[in-house]
């Protein structure tokens, strides 16, 4: 009966995870796509090369300055050092930038980036410093913590309904099986009963045979 109601269950918590959707807020929240006059940072910005007036490389393109108000205004290039190795950071306004897309690909041209200006352009300072090893290490563990704590929840209370009806069956089925058995239990009850009754006779002792009474002596003249 236990490996009855774990498969039961375990049956109800596949099919409530195959068929549980999450009804999405209504209203103008989520984008379901990208539209012709969308791009993505990772594929148009960050990482893309930079080419100077003669179309040589100059940097690449390694964050973007945001304002409060959400609006990228610039962009942090990474130029001269080798491999990333003393490699200056450098604040360029996002209307310096000339964008060509062509055929799919895109290209990125500072046209003032000479030599002596980007020599001369001063080195992007931060305003707050850079999150260390230790600060990404606590916000993943942060993270990991939130994610596994709401999918454990949403997963129980999806699987409620499916474990109740799980447990009702499994009732149902032990009491038509207890109420199957019942006859068979009674026949097999009585069956052991006379057979210990007879077994309690067969063992009783045979009764002792009763003393021959001795005949009257006859009687004297």
């Amino acid at each position: 009966m236990k490996k009855f109601i774990c498969g039961a269950a375990a049956f109800a918590l596949a099919a409530t995870a195959a068929l549980a959707q999450s009804a999405a807020p209504e209203g103008s929240v989520f984008i379901n796509t990208q539209t012709p006059n969308e791009y993505l940072a990772k594929d148009h910005l960050i990482g893309v090369k930079v080419k100077g007036p003669d179309g040589k490389i100059i940097g690449d393109i390694e964050d973007l300055i945001i304002t409060d108000g959400n609006t990228v205004v610039g962009i942090v290039m990474g130029t001269g050092g080798f491999l990333g190795m003393a490699e200056k950071k450098i604040g360029v306004q996002l209307s310096a930038l000339k964008f060509d897309d062509a055929a799919g690909a895109l290209s990125v041209t500072l046209p003032e980036a000479t030599k002596d200006a980007l020599d001369a352009a001063p080195a992007y300072e931060r305003a707050q410093p850079k999150k260390s090893l230790w600060d990404r290490a606590k916000e993943k563990a942060i993270e990991l913590k939130d994610k596994t704590s709401a999918t454990t929840s949403d997963a129980v209370e999806k699987a409620k309904p499916a474990l109740e009806e799980a447990k009702q069956k499994a009732a149902e089925a032990y009491e038509k099986a207890k109420e199957a058995a019942t006859p068979a239990y009674e026949k097999a009850k009585e069956a052991v009963g006379g057979a210990v009754d007879a077994a309690k006779e067969a063992a009783q002792p045979d009764p002792a045979p009763a003393p021959e009474t001795p005949a009257p002596a006859p009687a004297t003249p």
